[in-house]
């Protein structure tokens, strides 16, 4: 199996560590996060240095990829740019749980997570650095662009697009055919039935724009 680490080391992190696990694929040697010390550890893997000595690391450990473990779509986005600039050779990663299902046609791009018990439909276009969470469903021919986000349990219809870093949170329903725009956020348990403007927070049953919001801003 290739060497990779994880950028990160909570929450969102310890399901990636099982994810990875449960895939086979790839052996994770340690976990890169400047904001603990290093030795500490999450789920027995240890944090090995901030993201500065990447290529140090990727040198002395064989490294051949990353997977960035952090929830919120920005800062994923974010951390992936610099690790990316620090450390060009090595690749974004992808991590999809055994038990999800992946149907015919669809594509799913570098540094994607996709978790248990998660549903891709036939011709769906993944993009880079998604996280399509636990029990999520995507039905057919749907979009989901750079650094988006489904939560867990939620479920769209066909033919949908999520913008790039949109995130739709627990339980929401999006109607066939809804485009959430870039950078807006699903409330919980929403109820979409029409197109979601770009830089919104959206929630409710039916779904109305509450306010707008910056790129950025914190939602998890």
């Amino acid at each position: 199996m290739q060497n990779i680490v994880l950028v990160g080391s909570s929450g969102h992190a310890k399901v990636v560590i099982d994810i990875v696990e449960r895939q086979g694929l790839y052996r994770i040697v340690g976990l890169i996060d400047a904001f603990r010390a290093p030795g500490e550890t999450t789920l027995a893997y240890p944090v090995l240095s901030g993201e500065s000595d990447l290529t140090i690391i990727a040198d002395e450990l064989d490294l051949k990829g990353v997977i960035v473990a952090i929830g919120d779509n920005y800062v994923r986005a974010k951390v992936a740019a610099n690790v990316a600039e620090i450390c060009p050779q090595l690749p974004l990663v992808s991590a999809v749980h055994p038990e999800a299902s992946i149907g015919k046609g669809t594509t799913i791009g570098a540094g994607t997570v996709v978790m248990a018990g998660a549903v891709i439909n036939s011709a769906c276009e993944i993009g880079r650095g998604c996280i399509v969470n636990t029990r999520a469903s995507l039905d057919h021919d749907c979009v989901m662009e750079d650094y988006s986000s489904l939560a867990p349990g939620v479920t769209t219809g066909g033919n949908c697009r999520i913008g790039n870093h949109a995130a739709v949170s627990i339980g929401a329903v999006l109607r066939h055919g809804v485009v959430i725009g870039e950078h807006s956020v699903v409330g919980a348990g929403s109820i979409v039935l029409k197109d979601v403007d770009a830089f919104s927070v959206t929630y409710g049953s039916p779904a109305k724009k509450i306010r707008d919001r910056l790129s950025g801003d914190k939602y998890l």
